[in-house]
């Protein structure tokens, strides 16, 4: 038998600064998820850390614990990988003031 998988896009060319997050996405059904986040434009200032949030319901959120550096270049992209989370996840940042990436966000669905 063969995995179920979906991509799902999460947030497409949308310019993001100060405090950013992708919309919620139920993800319960999956065995794992790989989330890409791609700088589609020269980002201006400097890449601050994304972190990974779960949530019960899909609007109280908490920290899963995976973070990384948000893309730092044009084309460049950032990557995290997850297993045993809830049923919520989303992406979440917060920009320097003046700072922005325009960005492409993909979660990657394995059952």
């Amino acid at each position: 038998m063969l995995p179920e998988n979906i991509t799902a896009i999460v947030a497409r060319n949308e310019t993001w600064s100060g405090q950013a997050a992708t919309e919620p996405y139920e993800v319960g059904w999956a065995r794992e998820a790989v989330i890409f986040v791609r700088a589609l434009k020269e980002p201006v200032g400097p890449a601050p850390v994304a972190q990974v949030e779960i949530s019960p319901d899909g609007m109280h959120w908490v920290p899963e614990g995976a973070q990384f550096k948000m893309p730092s270049a044009s084309g460049e992209i950032a990557v995290a990988r997850l297993t045993n989370y809830g049923n919520w996840l989303r992406i979440a940042t917060r920009f320097e003031d003046g700072a922005s990436c325009s960005v492409l966000v993909t979660l990657h669905l394995k059952a």
